[in-house]
């Protein structure tokens, strides 16, 4: 008997949406800040297409300080104003786009304090700690159970993470995803949740959120490029997710240091 390939295929409203997909970018920090470069090259793109494209809030209440100004690109007159707002200000003045920034934390103690309006279809999270990655999956689980058929449905979450030479990302879905009927694959409605398959390994990546007093100090701590790395394939599997609107891997694990790259399957 013939074993058929896992896929996951997108959720239909994410392929053919009316109104631009929103998502929520949860860190502006090494990782955070590449990806959103990143986002702004696929609206541009989708729209290029004849999508609506995205609609992107940016949450940091961190700000900038001078170990920023190389790995992250801000510049000297920036320091100590809030990454959120810098990048997004800078995104809406080149693309003349209306994305949001919030300088809060998204946590369980702050989401009081955060506009109802920053539901989002998609999470993307770029945090440096195991007990932040712990809070917003309480936060996403509690969003998802409340969650209305509406436009601002939650679909996906996923996760990157890096330590100085190492990273990963996972994506899980926050709802069961329709799926087709297929001959040719296995569809795979639900993709396992972050917390729950890989709870050691994210307690393991490195869970230091003390600010680096200088770049040659951020750089012991993580690599030049892991971050732009990290980032780079977690875009790739959006895009994915987004145009071919099937996928068969969920993530990926990476090591720079190695030239080394592990997927995670569909399965």
């Amino acid at each position: 008997m013939k074993t058929l390939t896992p896929i996951h295929f997108t959720d239909s409203n994410l392929l053919n949406p009316t109104n631009p997909i929103t998502i929520n970018l949860i860190g502006a920090g090494g990782t955070g800040h590449r990806m959103l470069t990143e986002l702004v090259r696929m609206h541009t793109s989708l729209i290029a297409l004849g999508r609506p494209g995205l609609q992107v809030t940016l949450f940091d209440d961190d700000l900038v300080n001078q170990a920023n100004l190389g790995r992250q690109l801000f510049a000297p007159s920036e320091v100590g104003q809030y990454k959120s707002v810098v990048l997004i200000n800078r995104v809406n003045r080149s693309q003349g786009t209306n994305w949001k920034a919030v300088p809060e934390r998204f946590s369980s103690k702050t989401l009081h304090l955060l506009p109802a309006s920053c539901k989002a279809n998609i999470y993307i999270t770029c945090v440096d700690t195991a007990a932040a990655r712990l809070d917003i999956d309480h936060v996403l689980r509690w969003i998802s159970l409340n969650a209305r058929n509406d436009r601002a449905k939650p679909y996906y979450w996923m996760d990157l993470g890096n330590s100085r030479y190492t990273g990963q990302l996972v994506l899980s879905t926050l709802a069961e995803i329709r799926q087709p009927q297929s001959e040719r694959f296995r569809p795979v409605a639900v993709l396992p949740p972050i917390i729950d398959e890989f709870r050691d390994l994210l307690e393991k990546t490195d869970d230091h959120d003390e600010p680096s007093c200088s770049q040659s100090e951020a750089l012991r701590k993580q690599d030049l490029y892991i971050n732009s790395a990290i980032a780079l394939y977690g875009a790739e599997l959006l895009w994915q997710l987004l145009t071919d609107g099937m996928i068969e891997n969920r993530g990926v694990f990476l090591d720079i240091k190695k030239f080394k790259t592990t997927p995670l399957k569909v399965a």
